[in-house]
């Protein structure tokens, strides 16, 4: 019994130490993978940003980095009015402030650069808290991504939702 307890332990350590690392070195990979934050851009190129985003209307995802620390991250997307929009949901909760650290990031600097289809804009973003916007920008996410909740203007208010218009720097 003490036997296997010993490898339960080392392969516990193991695996801790595995994830740790995988987390470390993903800070100078060339952008995000899938759901894990990654590096600053180092490829791509710098482009003007497009007058109308409707051409990302039923793209899933797109990266974007922060400036401040520099790190990317892939994040859901909706267009209305041929303008582009990110949220961050779950702001209110305990897990949501643990995993999204990025909109306090946006606080103390709202540049941000989106890669697109390997060219780079530089952006910003600026939150949204009320307005015309707000129920079919949340109607988009909804049927983009299956959320079945009812959009709600509340949800962005109350501070549960935090969304963002892609703007021009």
């Amino acid at each position: 019994m003490k036997k296997i307890l010993k490898w339960i332990g080392i392969s516990i350590a193991v695996l801790v130490i595995s994830i740790a690392v995988l987390l470390g070195s993903m800070r100078f990979h060339d952008g995000p993978l899938e759901i894990l934050s990654g590096g600053p851009f180092k490829t791509g190129a710098l482009s003007n940003a497009p007058n109308d985003w409707s051409f990302l209307k039923d793209r899933a995802t797109i990266e974007f980095q922060t400036m401040e620390p520099a790190q990317s991250r892939t994040v859901w997307l909706a267009t209305f009015d041929q303008r582009l929009f990110v949220v961050s949901g779950y702001m209110t909760t305990n897990y949501g402030a643990i995993w999204k650290q990025w909109p306090y990031y946006l606080e103390a600097d709202d540049s941000v650069v989106l890669r697109i289809d390997g060219k780079l804009y530089e952006q910003r973003l600026q939150r949204i808290m009320s307005g015309l916007e707000v129920i079919p920008v949340l109607n988009e996410f909804s049927r983009k991504y299956g959320d079945g909740e009812a959009a709600s203007a509340d949800s962005v208010a109350s501070g549960y939702t935090w969304m963002y218009e892609v703007m021009d720097r």
